[in-house]
């Protein structure tokens, strides 16, 4: 499942990064972003998501959260 399909205050632990661009692989592992690592979606804005990684708030676009599978 896509993290952008995902439901608010739900805990998810990240199965894979579904993409060829290394950085952009790079800067999700900067946040904490990579397999095997938890992620919560806090609340859903119309463009994206407020995500929960490392007891940190970031909010990501609707086009990043879906190459996030969960």
């Amino acid at each position: 499942m896509k993290l952008v399909d995902g439901l608010e205050d739900k805990e998810y632990i990240i199965k894979t990064i579904d993409t060829d661009d290394e950085e952009m692989k790079s800067f999700l592992f900067t946040l904490g972003c990579y397999e095997g690592e938890p992620i919560t979606i806090i609340s859903r804005l119309k463009g994206g998501c407020v995500v929960s990684i490392k007891d940190s708030r970031y909010n990501i676009d609707n086009a990043l959260a879906s190459i996030i599978n969960v």
